[in-house]
Parts: structure tokens; C-alpha cells; sequence
């Protein structure tokens, strides 16, 4: 359902990340007005953004900073809040249009609910939350009339592709992947993989765990599991494809054998607008394409035997229930302890399938299933993390 969504005052939650700071360019070049800001520590950055834009409310889920903040732009109008439980409340206060939520890993799901309560448009980033409980958020979704248009470029070409178009149409969904900084290479020559190789992303400007989730073909794994939960399609219905140059960014084959793709340069700022402006589109900060200058692009299938995680994510969609909340829970703590040095790349491959496979599911999970699933298979890769080190 389209709403009347006049996209002129917005929240962006992240703000200080990638996809937030990206947020902000946007409401620069429109001109919009932000209502609310959050982040977690990085008070130097939201205090040059509250500075600019002078917002309603900050929050800062860290108590520490929340407070230095507090002290710094006392010459604002702004009111500055601490922790978890102030961010869920002010979200609902606000009287943004368009809730950006670039909050990352699990921590996004309370926030992404909060949008859905208080009716607002979710230009989201936050996978994680439509990985592991995408069926609650949508009935909050429904229940009070919001709605959400995806961020991720994947997404947000497939969603564009999919405009006027029948669910019964589609034959089958291509997810395109660049393949990442170690595309070609096999287990043993990924190895000795450091931080600093995983986080080389040859295309996208991301953070930290999501650039080295790319690197193994997890967050890959991860869109299939959202592009299944968003666009009602079953797992076989998901072609995942290598595309090294990131021009074409999905595609939807239709039971006639079309195939409509969306393609543009590689650049975010474009996904978050759309989800801003939709069903409009408006001026933007991507390069126009030069097709003479691109030359060739090029696809190939994902190398499944060496990257092992993506097809551990087809088991995790298949088998449902609790098992995606595992697999995000074991690889969020298997990538911290591995950008902390503590275990080797290849080691978050072995560690987060023996914690999925080894799972025991529960097919219709209530939220709190959920929740416990997600301590429990955190707790657990502790415990096998320990076997590595």
C-alpha cells in the first residue's frame, strides 16, 4: 500500500555509521529536515550533525556519552537521551516521515519494531532484523499502517523491478554478488587472511562487519534469507550471481524468461534516497553510467565449496524456524573475535556451521524463542571459539 508520505522530516538511527553518514548527504541535497538522531559512542560526529541540522532529539544508547553530548550542545534546542530503552521511546515521540534505520546487527531489530509502532516509512538497512524476526516486524507493520522499502542495493534493485508487477509473474530472483576481495581464491589460500585483507571491499564503503561478512560470502547468505522473507519467494526461487563490476545490482526473470535488471554505478546513496522519495525519483548524487566506458560486464557462479557459508544460509531458510537467528548470532560473535585477531578467517567458516547444523530448531517460534535463541547461540560459539584459540 503507498502512502501519503510527504518525506520532509526524517529520523536517521546510525547516524554516525556508514549508511548513516551517507543518510546525512542525502538530507543535505533535499533539504530535509531531521527530526531525531541516534548513534552509540561517537560524539564528535553527531555533535557536528546536530549542529547542522538541529534536530529535535539525540540519542546516544552509550550513558557516558550521552551525557558529554548533553553538556556540548547545550546552546541547541535539542533534548539528549542515553540508553536502549530512551531510543525505542523517542522513536515513537518523533514525527519524522522516514525512519533510516542503520543500526547494525541485532541491535536493530527493537528499533525497526518501534518504527513499525509509531506508522512511520522504514528506509532500511538493518538486515539482521528481517533475517531473524521479519514475521513480527511485518505484522507491526500492517497493524499501524507503516511500511518498509529496503536500502541494501540488492534489495532495492529487486524491489524496483518489481514495480506493477504480480508475485505469480516471477520464475526466479538474481541476487548479484561482487564476489568480494577474495573472489578466486580457494580455503587454503584464505588462510592467512587478516582483518585488514577482509575489510579491502574492491567496491563498497561499508563497516567493519559487514565488509568482511561480503568477504565471505556470509552477507550474501543473508540477502538470500531477506530477499525470501521480503519478497515472498521460495529459496530455490533465489539465483545468486557473481558480478565483479556491481553495475547491475539484482535482476527479476518473469515466467516468460524476461529478464528486468536494475543497474546504476555502485553507490548507496542512491538506494537510501529512493527509500526516502519513493515512489519519486529526484535528482542524485551517483554518476550517470557511461556504457561506451564500462565495456563488458561479467558473471560467473559463486564458488559454494570454498565460500560455505552462503549455502549454509539456503539450510538455515530452508529449515527456518529459529536457525537464521543462530546463524546471525554465531557469525556476529565469530567476525568480532576475528577483526579482534583472535581466530583466523577461515575459522568463522568451521565455527558458525558447526553451531548452526548442530542447532536444535523450533519451527514456529514466538518472539521470546527468538531472543533466547539468539543468547544461547551467542553463548555457544564462545564455548567453540575457545576450541580455536
Amino acid at each position: 500500500m503507498e502512502r501519503n508520505n510527504k518525506n520532509n522530516s526524517i529520523a536517521i538511527l546510525g547516524s554516525t555509521g556508514s549508511v548513516g553518514k551517507q543518510s546525512i548527504e542525502i538530507a543535505r541535497l533535499l533539504n530535509l529536515k531531521i527530526d531525531l538522531l541516534a548513534s552509540s559512542t561517537s560524539v564528535d560526529e553527531i555533535e557536528k550533525q546536530a549542529r547542522e541540522f538541529k534536530p529535535k532529539y539525540c540519542v546516544l544508547t552509550n550513558e557516558k556519552s550521552a551525557s558529554d553530548l548533553k553538556i556540548r550542545i547545550v546552546d541547541l534546542n535539542t533534548k539528549v537521551y542515553s540508553g536502549e530503552k530512551n531510543l525505542l521511546d523517542v522513536i515513537e515521540q518523533s514525527t519524522a516521515d522516514t525512519a533510516i534505520n542503520a543500526i547494525s546487527g541485532f541491535a536493530g531489530l527493537a528499533p525497526a519494531i518501534s518504527c513499525a509502532k509509531s506508522g512511520k516509512r522504514i528506509a532500511m538497512s538493518n538486515k539482521e532484523a528481517i533475517v531473524i524476526a521479519y514475521k513480527f516486524l511485518k505484522e507491526e507493520i500492517k497493524k499501524h499502517n507503516a511500511e518498509l522499502i529496503p536500502v541494501d542495493s540488492e534489495h532495492s534493485a529487486i524491489f524496483q523491478c518489481l514495480q506493477g508487477r504480480a508475485k505469480n509473474d516471477i520464475k526466479r530472483i538474481i541476487l548479484t554478488s561482487s564476489g568480494g576481495p577474495f573472489r578466486g581464491k580457494n580455503k587454503a589460500k584464505l588462510m592467512g587472511i587478516k582483518a585488514k585483507d577482509a575489510l579491502a571491499h574492491p567496491t563498497w564503503k561499508m563497516g567493519a562487519k559487514i565488509t568482511v561478512d561480503s568477504a565471505s560470502l556470509m552477507n550474501k547468505g543473508f540477502e538470500v534469507i531477506e530477499a525470501v522473507r521480503l519478497f515472498d519467494v521460495k529459496p530455490e526461487q533465489i539465483k545468486v550471481v557473481v558480478h565483479p563490476q556491481s553495475i547491475m545490482h539484482s535482476a527479476v526473470e518473469y515466467n516468460d524468461n524476461s529478464v528486468i535488471a536494475q543497474m546504476g554505478a555502485p553507490d548507496m546513496r542512491t538506494c537510501i534516497q529512493y527509500a526516502i522519495t519513493y515512489p519519486n525519483r529526484m535528482p542524485s548524487y551517483a554518476n550517470s553510467l557511461d556504457f561506451a566506458k564500462l565495456g563488458s560486464l561479467s558473471f560467473e557462479d559463486p564458488d559454494m565449496n570454498t565460500f560455505t557459508l552462503l549455502p549454509l544460509a539456503f539450510y538455515a531458510i530452508e529449515k527456518d524456524g529459529i536457525i537464521p537467528t543462530v546463524l546471525n548470532a554465531s557469525d556476529e560473535i565469530a567476525v568480532k573475535y576475528f577483526l579482534e585477531e583472535k581466530i583466523k578467517f577461515t575459522d568463522i567458516f568451521d565455527i558458525v556451521e558447526d553451531v548452526v547444523r548442530n542447532f536444535r530448531n523450533i519451527d514456529s517460534p514466538t518472539l521470546e524463542d527468538i531472543l533466547n535463541a539468539d543468547k544461547e547461540a551467542r553463548a555457544l560459539t564462545e564455548e567453540k571459539i575457545k576450541l580455536f584459540r
